[in-house]
Formats: structure tokens, sequence, C-alpha cells
């Protein structure tokens, strides 16, 4: 069935202060889902946090969980995420050795599963197994740091994903994230975009909620175009 193309905020905590995480999390309790971005400091240069802190932040976050994966071995470790509660689970293309038979197992854990394609990794090779996701994230920056600059040469991979989705006849979401923010999501969203992983554009503002309002606005306004 072919989505409704709402659009959908998921504020990333990699952005927020981590000594306060529940804190942090009821500041967003207006969006839609908890970007988490799990980094094992080999297949990204940075390392944050694992598979103990999704579960602690699952019992006190007032929004879902969607976990992007930025690790090495996924299809040993993903599954264990969605066991642990989260809502959403992704894992990259370029990391995953059997990317079909690890959605599977994310799905039949009870998450969705989604793919994640750095900047440079086509699109091509994943068109025919769309079936098998419920999303699909178009990284506009190269993984492993929040606060970078949205990358626009990312926006035709983007409309390609947002045609190959409408001609699958698939309800697969169509992520971005990275750098994504008051002044870049309305062109993403125009480009099909339609769940949007804001970092510093929410945690930076004084006021979440309002940040977190007026992206979905324009975020709207993207995707009628």
């Amino acid at each position: 069935m072919p989505q409704d193309r709402e659009p959908r905020i998921n504020p990333s905590i990699l952005s927020a202060d981590f000594a306060n995480l529940q804190a942090e999390l009821a500041r967003i309790s207006t969006a839609d889902a908890a970007h988490v971005d799990v980094m094992d400091g080999h297949f990204v240069p940075n390392l944050t946090l694992g598979l103990p802190i999704v579960e602690a932040l699952q019992r006190v976050s007032p929004v879902p969980l969607d976990c992007h994966l930025m690790i090495e071995d996924p299809d040993r470790w993903a599954p264990a995420y969605a066991e642990a509660g989260a809502a959403g689970v992704t894992f990259h293309a370029e990391a995953a050795t059997a990317p079909v038979k690890l959605a599977r197992e994310i799905r039949k854990a009870g998450g969705r599963a989604g793919i994640a394609l750095r900047p440079a990794t086509p699109l091509e090779p994943y068109v025919d197994l769309l079936g098998e996701f419920d999303m699909v994230l178009v990284m506009t920056v190269e993984p492993g740091f929040g606060g970078q600059s949205f990358l626009d040469v990312t926006l035709p991979k983007i409309r390609r994903a947002r045609a190959a989705i409408g001609d699958s006849g698939f309800d697969v979401r169509l992520q971005v994230d990275g750098g994504v923010s008051a002044s870049t999501i309305e062109r993403a969203a125009e480009a099909g975009a339609d769940v949007f992983v804001a970092g510093s554009a929410v945690y930076g503002a004084a006021d979440a909620a309002a940040a977190i309002g007026e992206l979905r606005r324009l975020a709207a306004a993207g995707c009628r175009h």
C-alpha cells in the first residue's frame, strides 16, 4: 500500500545532553520518535552508546525509539535492538552480509527494519529488495558525527528512491539523516523524503517542541510539492 507521506520528525539524541537523557527525551515528547545513533568506533570513527543504554532509554522514553546502527557485523547485533523494544532498527547496507535475512530477523523480533545508505552508496542494488524493508535511510552527510552540513548531492538519490518506492507499491518510508534543519528540510521533502532526523536543529533550540513543530510544518509544505 503506498504511504500517505505524512512527515515524521525524529530528533537525534546524539545532540542531547548525555548526562540527562531521560530529561532530554521528555523535551521531544511531541516528536514521532527519538533517533538513537549507535556507533561502535569501527564502522564509523565515533563511539556512542550500545544495547544496555537503549534498553534503559526504552523504559523511560515518551516516544518510540528509532535506532540507527552504524556498526560492523549488524547481522549479529541488530536483532537484539528490536528484542529490546526499539520500534525501528536500521542497519547499513555497507556492513550487512545478508541484508534480507537480517531484515526478516528484525521484523520477527517485533521491529521495523530499515536499510541505510552512505552518500556514495548506490540505491540501485536494493531496489528489487524494497519489499523486505520498512524504511530506506539516505544519509545526507557521512555518518559518524553530528553537526555536519546537508549534502545537496544526495538529492538526486532521494528522488530516485522516492520513485522506486512509488513504483514498488510497498509501504516504505524514506528517511534522511544529516544536516536537516529549517533551511534544508523543505528541499529534502520535495525530493521525496518523509522521515527527518534532526539533531542540533531541535536540541540546539530553546524550545524543542516549537522547533519540532516548525520542522513538521516545513516538511509538510515540501511533501505537498
